[in-house]
């Protein structure tokens, strides 16, 4: 009809979405196919509830980045001395537990003067697990006064305290080790040695896993990521004795160098954007592997090893020493996730997930009359548009979309990080749940050991608790008026 409405049925141009020269940033990506000459098959009375406008018609709104304020941090070795007393007031309760006496008998029935059998304890196997759950203090100190010694200009007689205070640390550890360790030879099996040792064994191997030591640092720039350099992890071995330099490089150089915190490149370019969430992902992969390790290290050496040791005749409670086991590991995960994933990187994963964008899997037959793209890895997909990939369609849900649709840790990154608070709110409430466990077992204990025990561990959770909650309402008010003021101005 001459002058009329055209109906749904017209051919409607697209042009490639983002992708033209000097486009966003990508002026050296250009596209290889170009999505012209799109039929649009959209009737009116379908009723599958899908859209996908034309490209031309749509926009890729830029992002605003939310400032955040800057929250205090600790120190290395501040923290880490928090985290030592930690695990020394849990080994002193667990000694509680196996070494009890009735103290408060009199003393013809039984015999017994103090609240311990102290002549029951084997002080070399204590010395060993206080040297192992301070290895990370010992460290964080040794570092700190190398950096202190290296900065400026510094007079004689500091560089000299330095250099003994150093050799004080490092000599005093390892000869008490020593020493301990050629005790327990001399008085245990070869069993129990390896009981003692056992962790380490597992440890390499573990941190080893799909790291790819061919770079010659994990924390180089973004750029220097290829696109498929993360896949060849592995490629080549590497003997025991490499991997093992290797490993404990980066783990030092993970825990305690400044230079540990990523950046965020902010770029538009599919491509880097890829290589950074790559590069995000293995860094964020290395700080769980150091929690995950750390948290059961820790648990083994306070509640395991002093049991092993313990003589055939002595009696204590097994339930406790498990239950004991599961609070020093989860609190200390807690701890250390706070530690090494602090407001600032959450906020730089939460960028890099909002340049990524996520795609959902939706159902050919609810979309077959509905305009669908050929998903091209140079171009950026505005949110609603429908691609196919690998034989499926997907369906943007991003403002910015250049996720593989088929890659499920892209999925994986985008469903963790897409709120910046989700991390937040998931420790807040696994250390709830634990204080909460911790405070009902206070109240329905009837042994005085195991009240002790629970009220001394409820102060470190307290002050963990404390922090997290901090960090949460400050980072609340924060994302919560940087959403209002979006939505105001595009009201306006």
């Amino acid at each position: 009809m001459a002058g009329g409405r055209r109906g749904p049925n017209r051919t409607s141009y697209c042009r490639n979405p983002l992708c033209e020269t000097g486009a966003a940033g990508s002026a050296g990506h250009s596209t290889s196919s170009s999505v012209t000459s799109v039929r649009s098959r959209t009737r009116s009375g379908s009723g599958t509830g899908l859209s996908s406008p034309p490209l031309a018609t749509q926009t890729v709104i830029p992002l605003r980045h939310c400032k955040i304020p800057e929250l205090p941090v600790e120190r290395s070795i501040l923290f880490e001395l928090q985290l030592f007393f930690c695990h020394l007031i849990a080994l002193f309760v667990h000694y509680i537990n196996i070494y009890k006496t009735v103290w408060w008998y009199p003393p013809s029935h039984p015999p017994s003067h103090t609240s311990l059998n102290f002549h029951l304890i084997d002080f070399n196997v204590l010395a060993v697990t206080t040297i192992i759950l301070a290895r990370r203090l010992i460290g964080a100190i040794v570092k700190e006064v190398k950096e202190a010694s290296h900065t400026g200009k510094v007079s004689l007689p500091r560089s000299i305290f330095l250099v003994v205070a150093r050799f004080a640390v490092l000599t005093g550890t390892g000869w008490s080790l020593c020493r301990s360790i050629i005790h327990l030879f001399r008085t245990h099996s070869l069993l129990n040695l390896l009981f003692l040792c056992y962790p380490f064994g597992m440890y390499v191997p573990f941190l080893q896993l799909n790291c790819d030591f061919r770079k010659t640092g994990l924390f180089s720039h973004v750029a220097n990521i290829g696109p498929r350099d993360t896949g060849e992890a592995g490629s080549k071995g590497k003997d025991y004795l490499s991997v093992l330099k290797e490993t404990w490089k980066q783990h030092t150089r993970q825990m305690y160098s400044t230079e540990a915190m990523p950046t965020h490149a902010c770029c538009l370019s599919p491509d880097l954007i890829r290589n950074e969430v790559e590069y995000l992902k293995m860094d964020f992969n290395w700080r769980m592997k150091e929690v995950l390790v750390s948290s059961m290290l820790s648990a083994y050496y306070v509640a395991f090893v002093p049991v092993w040791f313990v003589k055939s005749t002595q009696y204590y409670d097994k339930r406790w020493s498990c239950e004991l086991f599961l609070l020093v590991s989860i609190s200390t995960s807690v701890i250390l996730m706070q530690h090494l994933l602090p407001a600032r990187y959450c906020d730089l994963l939460h960028k890099a997930a909002a340049h990524l964008g996520c795609w959902q899997k939706v159902d050919p037959a609810l979309c077959s009359n509905v305009l669908q793209h050929q998903w091209t890895e140079e171009c950026t997909w505005p949110q609603g548009v429908l691609v196919k990939h690998s034989k499926n369609v997907y369906k943007a849900v991003g403002h910015y979309n250049v996720a593989v649709p088929s890659d499920v840790s892209h999925f994986r990154f985008h469903f963790f990080f897409s709120k910046p608070l989700r991390v937040l709110n998931i420790l807040i409430l696994l250390e709830g749940a634990v204080i909460f466990y911790q405070l009902y077992s206070l109240i329905a204990s009837e042994k005085w050991h195991q009240t002790i025990s629970l009220a001394l561990i409820l102060f470190s959770n307290y002050y963990a608790f404390f922090k997290l909650l901090r960090d949460r309402l400050v980072l609340g008010k924060a994302y919560s008026y940087a959403a209002s003021r979006e939505s105001d101005q595009k009201l306006n």
